[in-house]
């Protein structure tokens, strides 16, 4: 299944410019969260909507804040850490920040490859988070690691 997206290269120009394949099929079952989480059974989001599929978040929350999205995080286990470099031994992840408001996450590989959901379309592996940063998900803002889980 790997390869690359001309969608996903639109929608993330950034791609263009950094290694990346795709390694999934599209669904909406899951977002990037979820996926940053491990889990790609369901969506997950601080704030469910009523009408929207039923999402999950590991405490209560009220809010949509990156302080919500770090103490969620900091519930399976992860810590805010400095920077995203690969550490033997742990898994790290990182949030990105669109005009205030996080707007996606992704996972670090063991080989310091990073991997991502792009909203309802496919999992890619890309080298850099630079790769999808600019105007639909703005910068990253926080890392986040724990002890390796395989």
């Amino acid at each position: 299944m790997a390869g690359t997206d001309i969608k996903l290269e639109l929608m993330f120009s950034g791609l263009k410019d950094h290694q990346y394949s795709v390694e999934s099929r599209k669904t909406p079952e899951y977002n990037c969260i979820a996926w940053a989480a491990g889990d790609n059974s369901r969506p997950w989001w601080p704030m469910p909507w009523e009408n929207d599929p039923p999402y999950y978040w590991p405490e209560v929350s009220d809010d949509e804040s990156l302080s919500t999205f770090i103490s969620g995080f900091q519930k399976i286990g992860y810590e805010v850490c400095d920077n995203g470099n690969l550490e033997p031994g742990y898994e790290k992840i990182a949030f990105y920040e669109q005009d205030g408001e996080i707007s996606h996450a992704a996972r670090q590989e063991a080989n310091g490859m990073w991997t991502s959901k792009c909203g309802d379309l496919q999992d890619i592996l890309h080298e850099s988070l630079n790769a999808l940063t600019g105007e639909r998900y703005g910068q990253v803002v926080c890392f986040m690691s724990r002890k390796w889980r395989g």
